[in-house]
């Protein structure tokens, strides 16, 4: 198997069903998710998008300023509509409830509508950053580095000991316990086991 990473393909979804590696990003990584009700619209959007849109989460961590997944969809849905339609309704979503539970940073507003002002997409406010940077998972060996890379992200930030310990991640479920979101089996997905 190949690992599709270089060239034009780089930035796209070659294959709507197949199993990725993607990164979303806000906008100047502003630390959004420090709060609970903030980092809870992106699970329980989620939850929306595993239930009702296709998406099959096979791992993933949210991090106080981006979300790393291990994502595909099932057959007959494409990928990069379910990752458009989530960065969509999430990035208005967050801004309400930033008005909504009167954040004390309201100064992120003022950046989410400045970024608006300069992409010239003709929208109130940007939340994310553009793309979500696929990398197609082929082989054995990148699904553990992706796994791994994931599940550590919250221990090389600092921002916990144990990768199992923090909530907004997969790593627990990886231990055999349950976590926020249910997870498929990526290496039953990729006929690896």
């Amino acid at each position: 198997m190949t690992f599709k990473y270089m060239g034009a393909d780089a930035n796209r979804v070659t294959d709507q069903n197949g199993v990725y590696f993607i990164t979303t990003t806000v906008v100047e990584w502003i630390d959004v998710f420090t709060r609970r009700q903030l980092a809870d619209v992106i699970v329980e959007s989620l939850k929306y998008c595993q239930k009702e849109k296709g998406l099959v989460i096979y791992a993933w961590c949210l991090m106080p300023n981006h979300l790393h997944m291990i994502v595909s969809a099932v057959e007959g849905k494409e990928l990069s509509d379910i990752i458009r339609d989530f960065k969509k309704y999430t990035s208005k979503k967050v801004i309400l409830t930033i008005q909504r539970i009167k954040e004390s940073r309201d100064w992120m507003i003022d950046k989410f509508e400045f970024a608006a002002r300069t992409d010239y997409k003709g929208n109130t406010h940007k939340f994310w950053q553009d793309g979500f940077h696929p990398i197609r998972l082929e082989d054995e060996y990148l699904v553990k580095q992706k796994l791994k890379y994931i599940h550590q992200n919250p221990v090389k930030a600092g921002l916990v000991i144990e990768a199992s310990y923090y909530n907004y991640s997969s790593a627990i479920n990886y231990e055999g316990g349950f976590g926020l979101l249910g997870l498929a089996n990526v290496f039953l997905a990729l006929k690896l086991c």
